[in-house]
């Protein structure tokens, strides 16, 4: 299980998170909601070991991690898809996807399982990553963090600038990897493109807890997003 425990986090003396505390259990999807600048990325960063906590803890089944730098983190099997992707441009596929499997210390037969939920990357291996589709950038991204044999995955913005049918794909990928006992920590402005697969959703404004919620409510009641997102 990952655990927020009354995070405090910012940029120098910008404080953005406040008393911040989150909870995902193995096997389920957990999409945290919030207007622009509600602090969502900082709380990527902050679980990731790239922006030091003031105050609080981050746990990973019960560790403390939160002082660990980021590769440390990674290592513990902690996979981040960040926005923007942040890809290797220059470097092939094969060598992005290698990067995965040394942070994570795994074997082929993860890059194996990897491919197998991504089959169109096993055409373009050699490829430089620059080169792909914006759709197959993010599968890169996404196969990456897989290659650490993730047991919680943190994605940022993973549908953004996607066609339907990318959105679908990467969609799919989340939904086995929750199906495998992954946790997963899941932020995304286009609601209607990971309700259906969330477990529960958690809103935050300007670094603090809202409410968090059964994701079912929310399909039934979109006014519940309204009250919490709307201008």
């Amino acid at each position: 299980m990952l655990e927020l425990d009354k995070i405090n986090a910012g940029y120098g003396r910008a404080q953005i998170l406040r008393d911040l505390t989150l909870r995902v259990a193995p096997g389920e999807i957990l999409c945290l909601l919030g207007r622009n600048g509600a602090g969502k990325t900082t709380t990527m960063k902050a679980i990731m070991g790239l922006l030091p906590l003031m105050s609080g803890a981050v746990r990973l089944d019960g560790k403390e991690i939160s002082a660990l730098p980021a590769h440390k983190v990674a290592g513990c099997g902690v996979g981040y898809i960040p926005q923007g992707r942040r890809l290797f441009g220059e470097l092939s596929v094969a060598q992005n996807l290698e990067l995965g499997l040394r942070a994570g210390g795994c074997g082929p037969e993860v890059l194996e399982d990897s491919l197998d939920l991504f089959p169109r990357l096993r055409e373009r291996m050699g490829q430089r990553a620059q080169t792909l589709s914006g759709g197959e950038q993010q599968m890169l991204a996404t196969a990456r963090a897989l290659c650490l044999k993730p047991r919680v995955l943190l994605l940022d913005e993973p549908t953004e600038g996607l066609q339907p049918s990318m959105i679908a794909a990467i969609r799919d990928v989340i939904a086995v990897m929750r199906d495998r006992g992954v946790g997963i920590l899941l932020v995304e402005q286009r609601v209607d493109a990971v309700l259906s697969v969330a477990d529960r959703v958690a809103f935050i404004e300007n670094g603090r807890n809202l409410e968090t919620l059964d994701a079912e409510a929310l399909r039934r009641d979109h006014s519940l997003i309204t009250r919490h997102l709307g201008v």
